[in-house]
């Protein structure tokens, strides 16, 4: 049964993206003149997510904690990262922001044409030169209010459980006085886990995001440190999620 779901799902997912595709095209056409920034077109993909995730046999995704958010001020948003889904869902997070994105996102058909036409920010995993400009990009972009979506991961999760993050973003928020945003997600990686093309009908999803932290309330400046509290605090708040706990 979950086979013929998955199948649906799947042309849903690829029918909808053709057809929008022509939108996607006129939306980035007609705003490129004058938005330099490219948020046009980021709200557009906000929207064209939304439309995607309401495919998914999963159920209402209703990001919980918005009211945290003040969209006068820019954030460093992190993540932990499940399932290839966790880009569509992250973006019901209706707020101006940057993806960083592997490199190799960028050849993917429809995936590296919008992340290329939203003027997201790519980096080579490996590379120090390439973190360097990602993070000059990435800076930037704080500075001027527009908050930026990372996982500090890096990669997805094979089993759920969240792994070593890395020290880009906690560098970033250092580096720009920007409070880190993070945010819980749970139930993507049942729902379609990594090298998987089956979908688990029925998975809930769950967006939790936390309260924001501010470079002054750092208990330290050493990055690994921070990436290490930030991995706990993630970690404590996903354990409260699956045990059924509520804000």
């Amino acid at each position: 049964m979950n086979k013929i779901i998955s199948a649906l799902v799947w042309l849903a997912l690829i029918l909808t993206t053709l057809i929008l595709f022509p939108v996607s095209l006129l939306v980035w056409f007609l705003s490129y003149p004058f938005d330099t920034r490219r948020k046009v077109f980021h709200y557009w993909l906000l929207i064209h997510s939304g439309i995607l995730t309401s495919f998914l046999p999963c159920g209402r995704i209703k990001p919980e904690g918005l009211d945290k958010i003040n969209r006068n001020n820019s954030y460093v948003i992190i993540s932990n990262h499940q399932s290839i889904l966790d880009i569509l869902v992250l973006n019901r997070i209706f707020i101006s922001f940057k993806w960083i994105s592997k490199i190799e996102n960028l050849r993917v058909p429809f995936l590296g044409w919008y992340l290329r036409m939203a003027g997201y920010i790519p980096v080579e995993r490996g590379n120090k030169e390439s973190r360097g400009e990602m993070i000059n990009s990435a800076a930037r972009c704080l500075r001027n209010n527009i908050s930026i979506m990372i996982f500090p991961e890096g990669t997805r999760s094979p089993d759920g459980n969240i792994g070593f993050f890395k020290t880009g973003a906690f560098e970033l928020a250092l580096m720009t006085d920007k409070p880190v945003l993070p945010v819980v997600i749970d139930g993507t990686g049942r729902l379609l886990p990594k090298k998987s093309g089956v979908f688990a009908a029925g998975a809930k999803i769950t967006v939790r995001i936390l309260d924001p932290v501010f470079p002054g309330s750092f208990m330290t400046s050493n990055q690994d440190e921070l990436a290490a509290a930030f991995r706990k605090k993630i970690t404590k708040e996903l354990e409260k999620i699956r045990a059924g706990e509520h804000r």
